[in-house]
């Protein structure tokens, strides 16, 4: 009943778009719940939880190294902080609630740094990051399921492959300092095989400036541009999950996603760094369907084991575990 009111309210497109939107209202409401709950009902249960994760299998237990790369024990930096001292306070709260719902399974007497935002560079000491470079340097990033309600949304595509548009679509936010995507649109805003537009502000003129579109418009195309922004592509993870294909370069940075591990021409579309074989890439897959097909069902395998919600709980319960075992004895 309650979906026939909306379809016939809205409409139909405007209701399934409205599918495709994370429930924000029910993640801060849950933060701020979670406040209320006192912590020693949870540090009470997190024997039974760390006993219980480390009898995953061995691919849960290799991404736990791979989010939390620390093989010793390591000196607080002066922006660590007692876990009683992270408290409502801190922004942004997104941030926040997806860190404090794991640490209150602790006890007090660890430090964390918290280092929130869009993070390219790798701390000096180790820290608690939503992204990271990609890199075989880059321990001192310890990656979390931060901002989780922007970045983590699967969806369910209603349209086939076959019936989508023979084109690709972008549709996103570009700033000065987005060198790469000021160049893509400079060199493929008029090009008939793509749609592509920027919906904020320009900063300076407004040649890239196109109507909005929705994400379930955006399915309506065979091919969708994922290009990184002021760290990782935001939309990599609802595309991944579609029925259409994802375009990109290889990745720079990555995060709980783990884009480093993300295999090019198996789970996306890959092409050069200057975007000079992007027709060439498109047309071969669109003259080899059957490959195509192939890409985006690796990209649903691949994502499966990010929905699994009591498996990514336990998983960052052990990466927390061992940033906490690894600091120094004496706290």
């Amino acid at each position: 009943m309650c979906c026939f009111l909306l379809n016939n309210i809205f409409g139909i497109k405007k209701f399934r778009s409205f599918q495709f939107k994370r429930n924000k209202f029910l993640f801060y409401l849950m933060g701020y719940w979670r406040i209320v709950v006192p912590n020693c009902i949870f540090r009470w249960m997190l024997p039974h939880y760390i006993k219980k994760a480390q009898k995953l299998d061995r691919e849960c237990l290799d991404r736990v190294s791979y989010y939390n790369k620390l093989q010793s024990q390591y000196e607080f930096d002066r922006r660590h902080l007692s876990l009683i001292k992270y408290t409502i306070k801190i922004k942004p709260k997104a941030y926040f609630f997806d860190v404090y719902r794991l640490i209150r399974y602790f006890s007090n007497r660890y430090k964390i740094w918290p280092l929130f935002g869009d993070i390219i560079g790798i701390p000096e000491a180790p820290a608690i990051v939503k992204s990271r470079p990609i890199s075989d340097n880059n321990m001192n990033s310890v990656l979390l399921k931060l901002n989780s309600i922007r970045h983590f949304l699967f969806i369910k595509d209603p349209f086939d492959f076959y019936a989508k548009k023979d084109k690709l679509v972008w549709r996103g936010n570009i700033q000065s300092n987005q060198t790469n995507r000021i160049l893509f649109l400079n060199k493929y805003i008029d090009a008939h095989f793509c749609n592509l537009g920027q919906v904020n502000k320009p900063e300076t003129g407004g040649a890239f400036l196109r109507p909005k579109l929705s994400i379930l418009e955006q399915l309506e195309y065979k091919f969708v541009l994922c290009l990184e922004g002021n760290d990782v592509a935001t939309n990599l993870k609802w595309v991944m999950s579609s029925n259409s294909l994802a375009v990109m370069p290889k990745p720079r940075y990555e995060t709980w996603f783990m884009e480093g591990k993300l295999i090019p021409d198996y789970h996306y579309v890959c092409i050069k760094d200057d975007f000079s074989d992007l027709e060439e890439k498109l047309n071969y897959y669109l003259d080899h369907e059957e490959e195509a097909l192939g890409i985006i069902k690796n990209a649903h395998l691949y994502i499966e084991k990010f929905k699994d919600y009591k498996q990514e709980k336990l998983i960052s319960l052990l990466v927390l575990e061992k940033y906490f075992r690894l600091q120094p004895i004496e706290q």
